[in-house]
């Protein structure tokens, strides 16, 4: 092995893989299934690692490998969508064929039905009500209360503005508010709301 391609290895090393859990943890809450998840990492330290020559070595290595990351849970989506849009055309032309899987279970089926992949992230009521967040709202969320990206990074990460990060974070901090305020009173995390109470 050349000394180049050793020190290049190193430093991928050094500065992507201790970001693994974290960008598995992302992954799990873009795909929502361990094994969907666990592929979506495996192909973003894939394209990371053959794209390590264009990261400036130093920087934010965990933004950099969330960007990867959307970009291919993205394009999966992206192509998953077409898949099932060309067999619901088929069905309509040809008719149902012999118990075909519905795209849309099959999604799902790698799930798991506890969530306790979360347990030891954050409450998984919290966790169900992010996740019912729109995707935008929801992936600023994610990146920046669950993962303590700055605004910054979070920007270039959805190539919208800072503006536009901060806005999408109050509006679905805003929502989750107004989801899981009765949870935090059942669960006393706070008081219920008594007027001028100030105790």
């Amino acid at each position: 092995m050349s000394e180049a391609k050793s020190n290049s290895r190193s430093g991928f090393e050094e500065e992507a893989l201790p970001h693994l859990d974290a960008v598995y943890r992302f992954a799990l809450r873009l795909s929502g299934a361990p094994d969907q998840a666990e592929d979506l990492v495996q192909e973003t330290y894939l394209r990371a690692f053959n794209a390590w020559g264009q990261y400036t070595r130093g920087t934010a290595a965990k933004s950099w490998l969330f960007t990867i990351c959307r970009n291919v849970f993205l394009r999966r989506r992206e192509r998953s969508s077409r898949h099932d849009q060309l067999v619901a055309e088929n069905v309509a032309r040809t008719g149902p064929g012999p118990s075909p899987v519905n795209p849309v279970w099959s999604a799902v089926l790698g799930v798991d039905p506890e969530g306790d992949f979360f347990e030891s992230i954050v409450d998984e009521r919290i966790l169900e009500a992010i996740e019912a967040l729109p995707e935008e709202y929801r992936t600023a969320v994610i990146l920046s209360d669950l993962e303590g990206l700055p605004y910054a990074d979070i920007a270039e990460l959805m190539e919208v503005p800072v503006g536009t990060v901060k806005s999408r974070l109050f509006r679905g901090r805003r929502q989750l508010q107004k989801v899981l305020y009765e949870y935090a009173v059942e669960t006393g995390y706070i008081s219920a709301r008594t007027g001028t109470d100030e105790s």
